[in-house]
């Protein structure tokens, strides 16, 4: 199953989980060197001898492999925040986001009332080709009986399997029942969310992460882009925590002329390397906005700050995360893994974008929460954790390093959005539930408009639907004053996802985008800026 099944994309309420997942750490390098072993040193022997005795005399009986993870995980904490060990159970689910793809059936579902719904078929999946639909309820999978249970973890486990394995799947559709046997098969897991030309000269890319198929997936849009036109490009970074480094240089590569520094790495261990541009990009002179916030890391930053430091981008949005330590994967001998940090990446000014790790864990993650706390903490003046004095050959612009990426335009959280009441549309993801069911009993009303871009010029939340929303959220017995931006606020994420289910996320992100601060202050800078000759 996807990771991002019924996931709404609401950068204000989800920042914080997705930046406290960010610990689990972010692998940089496609090369997984394998070790001899990681305990060779003197001191190994003594935790060994510590733990034979354990075994020999401790008073109650003990799990060695238990306590063997536990000396390694407190090894790590004495490091940094994205070394980590990836037990052998997690590693294969770890490295899906990398991979860019996962084995299974293809479709996205929720559990609604016991009963597990199908909200989208993945285009050209197994599910697809076997005549799946949105709507379809999951009766049986194989042997198990799919009605009444209330676990996700345990149906992904059915649905999911190695290529060439079957399932069959018991179904409801329309009070009918029938039966489908589906050959597993890889599932793709877009890096790209969403692009589109906002008008004529305008476009727009959206990228969710950076693994092995993103360079490919961001080079096709590109091209569809500049085919239709496109002199100028907004590349919407926010909350896309990073992953593989070398997608990133590709794709910073398309986009910067000559042979021009893009990054490079170094570590007491790895000399420094250097990654230059290598080949003539498709997008190397038009004007490039690239908007950012505290969700955006590692290689979300190595792009962002390349392009600030070569004056190719006007960076917009809110201080990137700071993630800037590089991660080598060993594998260990039982099949689990080690990601060690191995090297800082520095931009091409010698920028390093790394945060401060010396207070500790708890520290370095309570950095982010202060940001929600105290919003103008993220504006370059008060910024107090940035050192350094870097300046760009071509406009003069001063830049600092040691904090994440600093935008050159500021936009701050709309704090009225950041209403903890709000929060009740987003719990157990009840929007998703009510748009899915307003889909079903309206689809072909829906599907009645052409395009995304006619939808969200003419489609409008009606103050039932509004009332509907508030009615099932429980929200009427306990009546809450919500401002009128709110209630804007609410209706706009509604239609939002009502849109996915037709346009998935082309049209998600271009309904969010209309009513979207960081973005219109995009447009904005786009509109301002010269022509290009």
């Amino acid at each position: 199953m996807s990771k991002h099944h019924i996931k709404v994309f609401f950068p204000i309420f989800f920042s914080v989980a997705v930046i406290l997942g960010m610990f689990i750490g972010y692998k940089l390098h496609s090369n997984m060197p394998n070790t001899k072993s990681f305990f060779g040193t003197a001191s190994a022997n003594t935790e060994s001898e510590v733990l034979q005795i354990i075994e020999e005399r401790y008073v109650d009986s003990v799990n060695p492999e238990k306590l063997s993870k536990a000396a390694i995980i407190s090894m790590l904490q004495e490091l940094d925040p994205h070394s980590v060990f990836i037990p052998y159970q997690k590693l294969s689910e770890v490295n899906e986001d990398l991979e860019g793809s996962f084995q299974g059936i293809g479709i996205e579902f929720n559990i609604i009332k016991d009963t597990v719904h199908v909200l989208n078929v993945v285009e050209g999946g197994p599910s697809a080709r076997a005549g799946l639909e949105i709507g379809d309820k999951i009766i049986r999978v194989d042997s198990h009986n799919a009605v009444g249970m209330k676990d996700s973890e345990a149906f992904k486990k059915w649905v999911k399997g190695p290529k060439g394995t079957e399932v069959q799947l018991q179904l409801s559709r329309s009070g009918k029942i029938f039966t489908k046997k589906i050959n597993r098969d890889f599932i793709p897991m877009p890096s790209l969310d969403a692009y589109y030309m906002i008008d004529k000269t305008k476009g727009y890319i959206r990228l969710n992460r950076f693994s092995n198929n993103t360079y490919k997936e961001f080079i096709e849009a590109l091209q569809s882009l500049t085919s239709k036109g496109m002199k100028k490009l907004i590349l919407d970074l926010r909350d896309n925590g990073g992953g593989i480094l070398e997608e990133a240089i590709d794709i910073i590569d398309e986009l910067v002329g000559g042979d021009q520094m893009i990054v490079y790495t170094e570590g007491l261990k790895n000399p420094r390397k250097e990654y230059k541009a290598k080949r003539k990009g498709i997008f190397e002179d038009g004007k490039i906005v690239v908007m950012i916030n505290e969700g955006s890391a590692s290689a979300s930053e190595v792009i962002a700050g390349a392009l600030q430091d070569l004056d190719r981008a006007t960076i917009v949005g809110r201080r990137s995360f700071g993630k800037g330590l590089v991660q080598e994967q060993f594998m260990l001998s039982d099949g689990s893994a080690l990601r060690l940090t191995t090297a800082r990446y520095f931009t091409p000014l010698g920028r390093s974008i790394q945060k401060p790790y010396d207070k500790g864990f708890q520290d370095y993650s309570s950095e982010v929460l202060e940001r929600y706390h105290n919003p103008t903490s993220q504006s370059a003046d008060s910024n107090n954790i940035q050192k350094g004095n870097f300046v760009t050959s071509k406009s003069g612009k001063k830049l600092f390093g040691g904090g994440g990426i600093t935008p050159d335009v500021y936009v701050p959280l709309d704090e009225q959005l950041l209403d903890s009441n709000l929060n009740i549309f987003f719990r157990n993801n009840m929007l998703t539930f009510f748009a899915y069911k307003y889909f079903m009993v309206h689809q072909k009303q829906l599907r009645g408009f052409e395009t995304f871009e006619k939808y969200q010029s003419t489609f409008q939340i009606e103050d039932k639907t509004y009332t509907d929303l508030l009615r099932e959220a429980g929200i009427m017995s306990s009546p809450r004053n919500f401002s009128i931006a709110q209630q804007l606020f609410i209706k706009e994420r509604l239609k939002a996802v009502i849109g996915r289910m037709v346009w998935k996320q082309n049209g998600l992100n271009y309904v969010l985008n209309a009513s979207d601060k960081t973005f219109i202050k995009a447009t904005e800078i786009l509109n301002d800026q010269m022509t290009d000759k």
